[in-house]
């Protein structure tokens, strides 16, 4: 009877904390005459410390997510002969994306506004780097902004580390470090840097670009729903069905061993995510707030929401489930964060934990693919539901876009179609381009360690360390 109660209790407060949420939609759109008045044009940015300032430190707290917070959380989710593995993946990350950056990502995805791929302006960090005019230092500033081109090269390079740091969850346990190495460097190359020039570089993805007129005319991305978590959520997903199972999958115990490390990273991840989509404002401006509070929202609801989930149907609520339901919640807000009002950055945020709860439950038990951390299951589907919820949600009242035109469906802009369009092009981009690489590779290199290399543990197979030694 007390199983009872206690479920029927829950129960109710998932319908109540539905109703607060779309009872709190009323007020969302604005009527026409409230907002958007046409302003004089702007005077060219001048250098502004504190926007430069900020920048940095979001710079910091997105590659703090890296490592130590994604290292943690993805490390504390697998068998303790794998723990070290997985670090080693992303601290190679950060130290192999960063030199492609430097040498051609930047300029690839942030060089011109040409349709499919951006110019060398950037190469080898021309045009980036600090010059001698012949009396002082100059730092080129980096066009409609008030920060340098520098800052901004760092900022965005944060993100083409984490990205394909996030899709490593998926194969862990079983792939090559060599395989892994190589399909992060071209898979960061032809996919990543292609599809972020498309989105934020002006290309036929970018909003309001004209090479995006047969699109929609652009998709709103603003911290990286499209760019980071389709694309690392669909590819993770191509990985996991090409390499297999692991070696016992459905017949051994997998449990994570150390959700402490997963608890510990989660709660980094939630800190770093403030400069992951605050820091997406690129300034010291009233929408990094906007985006801040939207971001802090999400992965609160995240949290409540897959926590009485399971509180509902396993009877229980779990740490790991409070940990995925709000990074769930910040994955399907990163999208959306510099445009929507906080009410349905609280609706995203729930509305992204319970689809991926779904996900991570009846659809990976359906399909019975082994996507050993739920990449796919938390970021692709977040990101994919985030993207369509932005065309929903989206408002001109952030200032976001600076046009004053109207956004999302609720306040009868015509966004969602560019969103749809995003969504199919990225996911599109992802699968063909993943599982090309992924042939390439396993007809050359081979992509899964031996069996007994695979029972032995990476850590040892692959690195010959432990990430435990009780002497």
């Amino acid at each position: 009877m007390r199983c009872l109660r206690l479920r029927r209790g829950v129960t109710v407060g998932l319908v109540c904390l539905t109703l607060v949420l779309l009872g709190a939609t009323a007020g969302w759109a604005q009527s026409p005459g409230e907002a958007g008045a046409s302003a004089p044009p702007a005077a060219s940015p001048q250098y502004n410390a504190a926007d430069n300032a900020w920048v940095l430190v979001s710079s910091a707290l997105v590659l703090f997510m890296t490592a130590p917070a994604l290292s943690l959380f993805y490390g504390g989710l697998v068998r303790r002969k794998n723990v070290l593995s997985v670090m080693m993946q992303c601290t190679f990350l950060m130290c192999v994306m960063t030199l492609l950056w430097a040498l051609y990502g930047y300029s690839l995805v942030f060089g011109g506004t040409g349709p499919w791929i951006g110019d060398g302006r950037y190469l080898f960090m021309r045009g980036v780097d600090a010059v001698w005019d012949g009396k002082a230092t100059q730092l080129p500033l980096y066009p409609g902004l008030s920060i340098p081109v520098m800052t901004h090269m760092l900022f965005q390079g944060m993100f083409f580390i984490i990205t394909p740091a996030l899709i490593c969850g998926a194969f862990a346990e079983r792939m090559k470090f060599s395989t892994m190495a190589v399909l992060m460097i071209l898979w960061g190359t032809l996919i990543y840097c292609p599809l972020a020039h498309w989105v934020w570089g002006g290309g036929i993805l970018a909003y309001g670009s004209p090479h995006a007129a047969s699109f929609g005319g652009g998709a709103l991305d603003f911290a990286g729903g499209t760019v980071v978590h389709i694309s690392s959520g669909v590819s993770a997903l191509i990985c996991a069905l090409m390499l297999g199972k692991r070696a016992g999958y459905g017949g051994e115990e997998m449990r994570p061993h150390n959700l402490t490390y997963t608890a510990l990273g989660a709660a980094m991840l939630w800190v770093g995510w403030f400069g992951f989509n605050a820091g997406s404002a690129l300034g010291a401006t009233g929408l990094a707030s906007c985006a801040f509070a939207a971001t802090h929202f999400a992965a609160a609801a995240g949290g409540v929401t897959w926590m009485l989930l399971e509180w509902r149907f396993r009877g229980k609520p779990s740490s790991l489930g409070a940990c995925s339901g709000l990074v769930a919640g910040l994955a399907c807000i990163t999208q959306a964060a510099g445009y929507v009002s906080l009410m349905p950055a609280l609706a995203i945020g729930a509305l992204g934990a319970a689809t991926c709860y779904m996900a991570c439950t009846a659809v990976k038990a359906r399909f019975r693919y082994d996507d050993s951390l739920d990449v796919f299951g938390v970021h692709g589907v977040a990101g994919t539901l985030g993207a369509i919820l932005t065309g929903i949600f989206a408002t001109r009242a952030t200032g976001a876009c600076g046009d004053g035109k109207l956004l999302g469906l609720l306040e009868g802009g015509s966004l969602l179609k560019a969103q749809l369009y995003a969504v199919a092009i990225g996911w599109g981009m992802a699968v063909c381009g993943t599982f090309l690489l992924l042939k390439l590779l396993d007809a050359t290199m081979g992509l899964r360690v031996a069996r007994q290399a695979e029972l032995e543990g990476l850590d040892l197979s692959q690195h010959e360390e432990e990430g435990y030694i009780l002497l």
